[in-house]
């Protein structure tokens, strides 16, 4: 039976997240997270959340909500949750996308 977020305790959420984060760390290197990511979600689930780190790096880069929707024709709501992230909630992604702008110059 599906057990719903909702209705997991505290530390149920604790402790599945927990699993979720040590297995992604013990992926070694960017083609041990790239098999990884590949065996644990679906292609949209992957797709998706690449357009959401995608959409944070361009707002870092200081493009408008409008030219981000067009550039990736994605809604104003998704991007306007992204920044919601990166502002208030998630400071992940700042460590993230700063780690990527390395990589994408070292690429360049």
């Amino acid at each position: 039976m599906k057990k719903k977020m909702t209705d997991l305790t505290e530390q149920e959420r604790i402790n599945t997240l927990d699993m979720l984060y040590t297995a992604a760390a013990s992926a070694k290197g960017r083609d041990g997270m790239k098999a990884f990511l590949r065996d644990l979600l679906t292609p949209s689930e992957r797709v998706m959340l690449g357009r959401r780190i995608w959409i944070a790096r361009l707002l870092m880069q200081g493009m408008s909500h409008a030219e981000i929707s067009r550039k990736l024709l994605v809604g104003l709501s998704t991007v306007s949750r992204v920044e919601h992230w990166l502002k208030d909630q998630f400071p992940g992604y700042e460590k993230v996308i700063a780690e990527l702008e390395k990589e994408m110059d070292r690429r360049a």
